[in-house]
């Protein structure tokens, strides 16, 4: 009994080991004609890129959807820079990814991780 509680303790004290992945943030978000395009005017190709734009347009241009919402997390550049890999190591449903790049669609984005500290990020559209 004292080495399963040695063990269970051991495990506490590792960051993250045995916690679950908490909902940090969810926000809707249209994306429209100009959140498939780069600020260089470039049409975008992939469905995490048209997601980063669209919190660029927000947060960084200023030029929102009225649909979008705020989120706390990619108003900053280095944040919606690491978006892209934590969208990837998300989930996004069978079908969508394509439907994003092709459409405009809304979304709903769901972050995963421990306080601050995002470690992916699920996409809805609907």
């Amino acid at each position: 009994m004292k080495l399963a509680a040695l063990a269970l303790a051991a495990l506490l004290a590792l960051p993250g080991a045995v916690q679950a992945q908490q909902l940090l943030e969810s926000y809707t978000a249209y994306l429209s004609a100009h959140d498939h395009y780069n600020s260089r005017g470039v049409r975008l190709t992939a469905y995490w890129q048209v997601i980063r734009q669209d919190r660029a347009n927000f947060h960084r241009f200023g030029t929102g959807d009225p649909q979008d919402e705020w989120d706390r997390f990619f108003g900053s550049m280095q944040n919606r820079a690491v978006m892209e890999q934590m969208i990837l190591n998300g989930t996004v449903e069978p079908g969508v990814a394509s439907y994003i790049v092709n459409n405009e669609v809304m979304v709903q984005v769901d972050v995963y991780g421990y306080g601050n500290q995002i470690s992916y990020v699920n996409v809805t559209a609907y």
